[in-house]
C-alpha cells in the first residue's frame, strides 16, 4: 500500500505544479442522479445513486473528487480523488493521462486503511469520434488491466471494454462492458435545460444486463 500512496503523491505533485504554471483556473461542481450505478459493466449496489463531484481545472490540468452514494440499504459507497492532464493534439484529437485513488468507505473501512484504496493510472487517446483507453488497477502484489474502445456517431456512443481480475467474474481476461448510450437536453424554461443520459449495458463476463438513465444538475 505504501508504494501505491507514494505513486499517487508523486503524480499529484507533478500535476499540481502544472496547474500552478497555467494562467487562471476555475472551480466547478455538480451532482448526477442515476437509476443505478454501473461502472465498466459491473453494477454496484441496488436502487438509485447520487454522484456528486467537485473539480478545479486550469488549462489541460484538472484535480477533483467524485463520489457515489446509493439510496438503498445495500451499501455501495465510493469516494475518489483524481488528477488528470489533457494534451490537445489538434484537429479534434487529444491524449489524456489520469491517476485515480478509489476509496470505498464502509462500516469497517477507514480512510487511512490501506486495504480500502486502489490506485489506477489511465491513458485515453481521442481521435475525432473514436477513442481508446487503457487502465491498470494497482493492487497489492498484482494488478488488473482494463482496455476500452469507444465510437461516437452523432448522439449515439458505442463502447466495448475488456479486462481481467476484478473486472470479470472468473478473473480471466474477457469482454466485460458493451454499451450503447445517448444523451439529450430537456428544455425546462427558456434559460434552463436538464441534461439527460441513458445507456443499455451488457457484461458478457458476468452475464449481467442493465438499463441506466441519469440526469445532471
Amino acid at each position: 500500500m505504501k508504494r501505491r500512496i507514494t505513486f499517487l503523491i508523486v503524480m499529484l505533485t507533478i500535476l499540481s505544479s502544472g496547474i500552478k504554471a497555467q494562467d487562471g483556473g476555475s472551480f466547478d461542481t455538480g451532482v448526477d442522479l442515476y437509476s443505478t450505478y454501473v461502472w465498466r459493466g459491473t453494477k454496484f449496489g441496488s436502487g438509485p445513486a447520487a454522484q456528486p463531484w467537485l473539480e478545479f481545472s486550469a488549462g489541460g490540468f484538472a484535480i477533483g473528487a467524485w463520489g457515489s452514494y446509493s439510496f438503498s440499504t445495500d451499501e455501495a459507497t465510493e469516494a475518489d480523488l483524481y488528477a488528470s492532464y489533457a494534451l490537445d493534439l489538434g484537429e479534434g484529437n487529444s491524449l489524456t493521462f489520469t491517476v485515480t485513488d478509489y476509496f470505498f468507505p464502509g462500516a469497517s473501512s477507514a480512510y487511512f486503511d490501506g486495504n480500502s484504496h486502489f490506485i489506477e493510472p489511465m491513458a485515453s487517446l481521442g481521435l475525432g469520434g473514436f477513442s481508446v483507453t487503457g487502465a491498470y488497477m494497482m493492487n497489492d502484489g498484482s494488478g488488473d488491466l482494463y482496455l476500452e474502445a469507444g465510437l461516437s456517431a452523432g448522439a449515439v456512443e458505442l463502447t466495448i471494454g475488456a479486462g481481467d481480475g476484478a473486472y470479470t467474474i472468473d478473473s480471466d481476461f474477457n469482454v466485460c462492458n458493451i454499451s450503447i448510450g445517448t444523451s439529450k437536453e430537456i428544455k425546462i424554461t427558456d434559460t434552463f435545460s436538464l441534461p439527460v443520459s441513458g445507456a443499455i449495458i451488457l457484461n458478457p463476463s458476468s452475464e449481467q444486463f442493465n438499463v441506466v438513465v441519469g440526469i445532471s444538475l
